[in-house]
C-alpha cells in the first residue's frame, strides 16, 4: 500500500478482462467486462451464471483472460500484452469460497496461522490472536471446525483469509445459509477491521438482501457482462434487464405490446400478454405494436376490495384472488386481472379486506412502479 505524506493511499483494483469457454452443445460463454473497486465493500451481483465467479477467478490468477489487464496500485498482476501473470501466491489477494475449506483436523488457531509464514513464534501468535479478537472469537482457538457453529467457522475463514494482511479480498458468497443478524454482524466486524487496511473487498452475491445489508456501491453483472454500476437504490431499484430485475426481486415479469404512445403524460399504454388488461408504463424507447418486459414489485402493489377513486394512480385493475400464501410475515397473493400479478399484503390487511380465493379485489399500481427492462434471453 502506498503512503503519501504518511497518509494511507489506498490501492484500487481495477480488471478488464475477457474470456471465452465453451462446451458441448453448448453456447459458448464470453466475459468481457471492465470495472474498477476502490477501498471498501463493493457488490459483484447478479443471477447465477452471470460471471461473477469467473471474475473472481481471474482477479485471484486462478483462472488466466485470453486477454485484458489487472493490477492493484501501482502494480500489474495480469496484462495480456506484456505476458504479465504473477502467480496467486504472490499477488496477495485474499480468497474466501462458499465452501469456507477450513482444515477439520486443525483447532481455529492453526487454521488462523496456517498461511503465516517467515514471523517469529512471537509475532505470528500475536498477529493471529489479534485478528481472533477483531472477528470475536478468540475463545474459539482451541476449537476445530465439526465443533463450532456455521457463523464462526465464517469468521475463522474471514481471520485465516486476512492475517495475511492482503492488499485486496474476494468474497464468493461466503455468508450463505446465515440468517440475516448473523450476516449484519460479521459484516460489521469485517467493516471495523477494514477501516484501518482500507483495502478494496469485492463481494458476490445473488441475494438482494445481502445488497441491502451490506449496502456501499454495487456492480450488476448479467451473461458475463457489467450491465449496471453505481449505489444500490441506481442499480437495482429500476433494473434494466429481465434476469437482473428477477434477481433483484421483482417478482413480476411481465410481457406486453405497446398500443398507445402518450409523450404529453410521459406514459405509454401497453396490453399484457394476449389478455384484454392494459397499464400505463413511463414513456420509453417503443413504439405501438413492439413488445416490452414489464417488472414489477410485489410490494409496489395495492390492494382494495371496492373500486377506488380519487388516486393519483393511473393504473386501476380489477381481478380475482387465486391463491393465498403465508410467507413468514406477508400473505403472497396471486391475483388474476386476466395477466396474473402476485401482491404482498400483511396478514392484518388481508384480514381487514376479507381476502379469500376468488375474492373479487382491484389492483392499485403507479406508473412509475412499472419498470421497462430488456429480454436477456
Amino acid at each position: 500500500m502506498d503512503t503519501v505524506g504518511g497518509e494511507v493511499n489506498a490501492p484500487f483494483l481495477t480488471a478488464r478482462v475477457k474470456l471465452e469457454r465453451r462446451a458441448v452443445a453448448a453456447p459458448p460463454f464470453v466475459l468481457d467486462v471492465s470495472i474498477e473497486v476502490p477501498a471498501g465493500i463493493t457488490i459483484l451481483f447478479g443471477p447465477s451464471g452471470a460471471g461473477k465467479s469467473t471474475l473472481l477467478d481471474c482477479i485471484a490468477g486462478l483462472v488466466q483472460p485470453q486477454a485484458g489487464r489487472i493490477t492493484i496500485g501501482s502494480e500489474t498482476l495480469f496484462d495480456s500484452e506484456s505476458r504479465t501473470n504473477v502467480p496467486p501466491q504472490a499477488r496477495r489477494i485474499a480468497y474466501v469460497f462458499q465452501t469456507l475449506a477450513l482444515f477439520p483436523h486443525m483447532t481455529a488457531e492453526e487454521n488462523v496461522a496456517y498461511g503465516l509464514n517467515g514471523l517469529t513464534q512471537a509475532a505470528r501468535t500475536a498477529q493471529v490472536q489479534s485478528v481472533l479478537r477483531v472477528f470475536r472469537v478468540e475463545n474459539l482457538r482451541t476449537r476445530r471446525p465439526p465443533e463450532i457453529s456455521g457463523g464462526e467457522r465464517q469468521r475463522i475463514a474471514l481471520a485465516r483469509s486476512l492475517v495475511t494482511q492482503p492488499r485486496a479480498l474476494l468474497l464468493d458468497e461466503p455468508l450463505t445459509g446465515l440468517d440475516a443478524e448473523l450476516k449484519h454482524a460479521i459484516v460489521d466486524d469485517l467493516r471495523s477491521w477494514n477501516a484501518a487496511r482500507n483495502i478494496p473487498i469485492l463481494y458476490v452475491t445473488h441475494s438482494r438482501e445481502e445488497v441491502d445489508a451490506l449496502g456501499e456501491r454495487v456492480i450488476a453483472m448479467d451473461r458475463g457482462r457489467v450491465v449496471g454500476q453505481g449505489s444500490p437504490l441506481e442499480v437495482l431499484e429500476a433494473p434494466r434487464r429481465k434476469r437482473l430485475a428477477q434477481s433483484a426481486g421483482f417478482e413480476n415479469l411481465l410481457s406486453g405490446t405497446v398500443v398507445e404512445l402518450r409523450p404529453s403524460d410521459g406514459v405509454m399504454l401497453v396490453r399484457l400478454s394476449e389478455s384484454a388488461c392494459q397499464i400505463e408504463v413511463p414513456l420509453g424507447y417503443a413504439g405501438p405494436g413492439d413488445s416490452v418486459h414489464i417488472a414489477i414489485r410485489a410490494g409496489d402493489i395495492l390492494l382494495a376490495n371496492v373500486r377506488p377513486e380519487g388516486l393519483s394512480a393511473r393504473n386501476i385493475i380489477e381481478g380475482r384472488v387465486v391463491s393465498m400464501e403465508t410467507r413468514g410475515t406477508l400473505i403472497r397473493l396471486r391475483v388474476d386481472c386476466g395477466a396474473e400479478f402476485i401482491a404482498h399484503v400483511t396478514p392484518g390487511a388481508a384480514q381487514s379486506l376479507g381476502l379469500s380465493r376468488e375474492k373479487r379485489v382491484w389492483l392499485v399500481l403507479k406508473t412509475h412502479s412499472c419498470h421497462l427492462v430488456e429480454d436477456s434471453e
